[in-house]
């Protein structure tokens, strides 16, 4: 008598764990819209020595956009993009933290401490370590 143990379903997130964890990747996804919709914004009326800082932040958040949405889409599939959104959305609050009274870094800062505990919600909730490990699949959805 032959016992097989499927490796990979005994380390897989539950399915309700996965749907909730890829949801709030892609909140992230969704919440930085509304980010990039405001970089443009601040675009078209920043004076000429603001503009290439505004369209480098603006395409930063296209850059989150597009993160997030492959962490929701493949969320064992993307070894070191989980940490590397994690790493820099941190770095920003810590940041926001050190400069302190700057009102515009202590609006943002919130809002980045919001998304790194998204996201790290998510990270756990759908296991995006695994990513890591070769011959790990999604499991279906």
């Amino acid at each position: 008598m032959t016992i097989a143990i499927d490796v990979h379903a005994a380390v897989a997130p539950s399915g309700r764990a996965d749907r909730i964890g890829r949801g709030l990747a892609a909140f992230a996804a969704l919440a930085t819209v509304g980010a990039f919709a405001d970089g443009i914004m601040r675009m078209t009326d920043a004076a000429d020595d603001r503009l290439w800082v505004e369209a480098w932040r603006t395409i930063t958040y296209a850059f989150f956009i597009g993160l997030f949405a492959l962490l929701a889409a493949r969320p064992r599939k993307a070894a070191g993009v989980w940490e590397l959104a994690l790493a820099g959305k941190t770095a920003l609050v810590v940041f926001a933290v050190i400069v302190g009274d700057i009102p515009e870094a202590r609006l943002a800062g919130m809002i980045d401490f919001a998304l790194v505990a998204v996201v790290a919600l998510a990270y756990v909730l759908s296991r995006g370590w695994q990513a890591w490990q070769p011959g790990t699949t999604d499991p279906p959805r």
